[in-house]
């Protein structure tokens, strides 16, 4: 549950913020993969190896839980949240958010901007409790949760935070609408625009080759 970005030089970015599912699992693994050892150990609050991380993308229940994602113009998945909802008929209303930022995007608010995302979420599923699970030295994401009004519970090196939500209203459900709309059709023109840039490269190789073997045929 990991958002190390510095928050004093922290700069919020607009970003799409889009939900994912089992199509995206690839990118997803690959970008949790990417992450350097002390972001993973923030992440899931212990030392990660490509084997657990795998396991965890393999295993993402998308029929359960939600998962939102921010893309760059390539296609790569800069940070991901992962909200997942309590299986037990007594926690029905509780969910967990965790989150990670890649180190090349950290210092845009994008944690700041997924959380944000989750909370809209979740209280338009009916969730009134969202929990987070972190280790204390994650400043940042105790931080985001602590503005955002959550109650911290020390203990050690782990800390607890607990935030009260409101419930759904219309303005709510309509934002949450018209962002994931805007967030579909922003991947849509990336996919396109990078399946075009793919096709210019592939025409430019086929004329390298033609020119190629005309000047090696040439007298």
């Amino acid at each position: 549950m990991s958002e190390t970005q510095t928050a004093s030089v922290q700069r919020t970015v607009y970003a799409p913020i889009r939900s994912l599912g089992p199509g995206h699992r690839e990118r997803i693994a690959a970008h949790l993969l990417a992450l350097e050892p002390a972001d993973r150990y923030l992440r899931f609050g212990y030392s990660a190896g490509d084997v657990q991380i795998q396991h965890y993308a393999d295993h993402l229940n998308f029929d359960r839980d939600d998962v939102f994602g921010i893309y760059n113009r390539r296609l790569e998945l800069l940070a991901m949240a992962h909200l997942a909802y309590a299986s037990s008929p007594e926690c029905d209303s509780c969910a967990e958010f965790g989150v990670s930022v890649s180190q090349h995007a950290r210092g845009r608010g994008y944690g700041k901007r997924l959380f944000e995302r989750a909370v809209m979420h979740a209280r338009n599923q009916g969730v009134h409790m969202l929990f987070i699970h972190a280790l204390t030295e994650n400043t940042p994401m105790l931080a985001i949760a602590a503005h955002a009004g959550a109650r911290l519970e020390r203990d050690g090196s782990e800390t607890e935070a607990y935030l009260h939500l409101p419930p759904a209203n219309f303005d709510s459900v309509l934002t949450e609408l018209v962002e994931e709309q805007v967030a579909q059709t922003n991947y849509r023109f990336k996919a396109q625009a990078q399946a075009f840039r793919h096709m210019l490269s592939t025409l430019q190789d086929i004329r390298d080759g033609v020119r190629h073997a005309r000047d090696q045929s040439s007298p």
